[in-house]
């Protein structure tokens, strides 16, 4: 059984899926820095769990039958997933430099929107990191979607294969689990790129939807006010020398959507030389 290595660098936040129940994508850099997506993962559903900037090894394999894009690969055993060392975990706090260098190496950073689209279209990436040339806004949102039948059907299922511990057979997975809170709002970035476009994409990482949780928890529930906060936060990221970690969506992808990415990570590092700011999540 060949492992591979993988340091993570984002993850969405969790989904509902009438096939997997629930599902979470990981992406991150092979140990040549190049991308890799692993999807889908029952991450809530593990009894050991992984961070952001932490390395894992996996027996991994592309399912190009069902999803074609060049970086993504799925778990074939999930018993063979193992938590490695984090990044730069020391006592000092961020190790900004060392992530630059893994936000960097062997890999092109964009600075064109329209660019990166292309690529994508001829299905040639399907991850990468862009620059913008200027943060315009960030924008919370009210989601139409109504999930609520979905999730009634999916947690009545969740009982029943609980029950038959036909789901939770393998061992490395969790026995007590329950489905995700589903966030009532999409946030999203307007920015432009060096092709001078407005555009407007939805921020799917797992942090951005923690953070308004624990916002709306510390406002005693009032969603306007954690919104406000979150928005606070991500503006004064953009700041920063802000990058955005961009992926498609499989089902825009497979529709061949005009633009199929979302954001799926924001990286923010202080400007070169300036050792002072730091928002990390």
């Amino acid at each position: 059984m060949a492992l591979t290595k993988v340091l993570v660098i984002v993850k969405t936040y969790p989904t509902l899926s009438t096939k997997h129940i629930e599902t979470v994508c990981t992406a991150g850099f092979r140990e040549d820095g190049t991308w890799i997506r692993i999807y889908p993962v029952p991450f809530r559903m593990l009894n050991e769990t992984y961070s952001k900037w932490q390395w894992i090894e996996a027996d991994l394999e592309q399912n190009l039958k069902h999803d074609d894009r060049p970086e993504s690969y799925h778990i074939r055993d999930i018993e063979s997933l193992r938590i490695l060392e984090k990044l730069d975990m020391n006592i000092s706090g961020t190790n900004w430099l060392l992530r630059r260098q893994w936000i960097e190496k062997g890999k092109r950073i964009y600075t064109n929107m329209t660019e990166l689209i292309n690529s994508a279209k001829s299905n040639t990436l399907s991850l990468a990191v862009l620059k913008p040339s200027e943060i315009i806004d960030f924008v919370c949102e009210k989601r139409e979607d109504d999930t609520t039948e979905k999730r009634a059907l999916l947690e009545e299922r969740l009982r029943i294969e609980m029950a038959q511990t036909y789901l939770f057979d393998d061992k490395a997975l969790k026995k007590n689990f329950i489905l995700a809170k589903q966030i009532p709002y999409k946030f999203s970035y307007r920015f432009k790129t060096d092709d001078g476009k407005k555009r407007k994409l939805m921020i799917e990482d797992w942090e951005t939807s923690m953070l308004y949780l624990n916002c709306l928890k510390k406002c005693n529930g009032n969603e306007s006010i954690a919104c406000s906060k979150v928005r606070d936060k991500y503006l004064k990221m953009a700041k920063n020398e802000i990058h955005l970690i961009m992926g498609t969506t499989f089902e825009w992808h497979r529709k061949k959507s005009h633009n199929p990415f979302v954001i799926i990570g924001v990286f923010a590092p202080p400007f070169k030389g300036d050792t002072q700011l730091n928002f990390d999540f």
